[in-house]
């Protein structure tokens, strides 16, 4: 899906889901259940436009002046590609992330959702095919170092389908998927390429798995 979209013809003003700990990345894909009623007004409305956009973004400390939570700068749009309603009313979306962006201002409006302008060029990025890691990249080590967080944590994954998947898939999975702190998950999203983001996530694997086991998470 990130092929339908050019910084260039992007929407300057899109609704944007505050929601703590939900990461969406380039070409990551995030579920989301929506039973708020102004979440649903939301994806209506967003539902009605081409481009069917919706920026995630994550909170970032304690409520402003207006009573609304402070935001982090930088959130990633996605792609509203799946979408059912239940029987009880809520919307049961998929949103495909096609890029990040920069939040300017927040925008003033009628709806009942938080909207932003918002720019979409210092990440172009995010709207190329995707590169591998790089040559510095060693899939075994980080593969063992992946099971040892598992282990710690008491996770399960198919590891087969795990080791086969390409190294941006696994990477951004591990990243959106990991109970990080949100802070931890922002620098995530906002590191500069695939390498950067796997390394950081290298460096919050080790020490989150180094502490469960020091506090008798493994036995």
């Amino acid at each position: 899906m990130a092929s339908r979209f050019s910084p260039n013809d992007a929407p300057s003003v899109i609704p944007i889901f505050p929601l703590p700990g939900a990461l969406l990345l380039p070409r990551g894909r995030l579920p989301l259940n929506i039973f708020e009623p102004r979440y649903l007004v939301m994806i209506d409305d967003a539902m009605k436009t081409d481009n069917r956009l919706i920026g995630m973004i994550q909170p970032n400390g304690d409520g402003d002046t207006r009573g609304c939570k402070k935001l982090f700068d930088i959130g990633c749009a996605g792609r509203i590609t799946t979408l059912s309603e239940t029987d009880d009313g809520r919307y049961l979306i998929g949103l495909s992330g096609v890029s990040r962006f920069r939040v300017m201002q927040e925008i003033e409006g009628f709806a009942p959702y938080r909207q932003a302008q918002v720019a979409w060029g210092e990440f172009e990025l995010d709207t190329k095919t995707p590169s591998e890691d790089g040559e510095d990249f060693d899939r075994s080590a980080f593969l063992s170092i992946v099971e040892r967080y598992f282990q710690a944590k008491s996770l399960d994954t198919d590891w087969d389908a795990f080791g086969k998947a390409s190294e941006e898939t696994i990477v951004n999975a591990l990243c959106m998927i990991c109970p990080f702190s949100e802070q931890e998950k922002q620098v995530l999203l906002e590191a500069a390429d695939l390498s950067e983001r796997r390394k950081a996530l290298d460096i919050l694997l080790t020490i989150d798995a180094a502490g469960d086991e020091g506090s008798g998470g493994i036995q």
